[in-house]
């Protein structure tokens, strides 16, 4: 392994792995390999806060600095819940899920892996119908806080990473089936026939949920 590798995952290890992006890069390792270049400073994860600051600058033999609030400030650990009566299934925020902690499919209620749950919030935004929000989580004691807290990073490392060769695969099993199949034009039709099918039912989805409500506020 070169230094420069070593550094990177000596840097990567240190990062919280929320693979939030609030960094300004796509994921903990992109930002590790960032920082590593010279390419971005050791003051931009929100997530690892102060402590996160000082063991980069520790490790790079730079001066500490304070955190970079343009990229956000440090918030209370928290993970996603998702208000499964009000759900319609759509997946958005499975797509949006850094580290697959959330499970279900299509037209059916999904649900958070609250241990898997980095609290990243990309969930929260792509929810068509605002049924997701943050639930705040209470740290462990002492010592024993910081061994969970390492033990949850390393997870969400793996689990990323997993994540990033399943879409790999998905898309290269996509792109050979567009391969076998002629002329183009037929692909390209049947793709924005499915997109707009995708979208009529997420239409419906939504014009029944609103629907719902407003029954149920008529009857209170």
């Amino acid at each position: 392994m070169s230094d420069k590798h070593k550094l990177i995952e000596q840097i990567d290890a240190i990062l919280p792995q929320t693979q939030c992006g609030q960094c300004g890069f796509s994921g903990c390792l992109p930002y590790a390999t960032a920082i590593a270049e010279g390419h971005a400073d050791i003051n931009q994860c929100p997530p690892g806060d102060v402590e996160g600051i000082r063991k980069l600058a520790a490790l790079l033999g730079v001066a500490f600095k304070p955190l970079n609030t343009a990229h956000g400030v440090p918030k209370p650990k928290s993970v996603a819940f998702i208000n499964e009566e009000q759900c319609i299934g759509c997946t958005f925020c499975i797509q949006a899920c850094p580290v697959d902690a959330i499970v279900g499919a299509a037209k059916q209620v999904h649900t958070v892996i609250t241990e898997e749950c980095t609290g990243c919030e990309l969930c929260v935004a792509p929810c068509p119908v605002d049924c997701i929000s943050m639930i705040p989580v209470t740290p462990h004691p002492g010592n024993q806080a910081q061994e969970m807290k390492q033990q949850a990073a390393d997870r969400a490392r793996v689990r990323h990473q997993f994540r990033l060769q399943r879409l790999e695969r998905d898309k290269r099993i996509q792109t050979e089936k567009f391969a076998q199949k002629s002329p183009v034009v037929k692909e390209s039709q049947s793709a924005t026939e499915n997109a707009h099918l995708k979208k009529a039912a997420i239409q419906a989805a939504l014009t029944q949920a609103l629907a719902s409500r407003t029954e149920t506020i008529d009857q209170k």
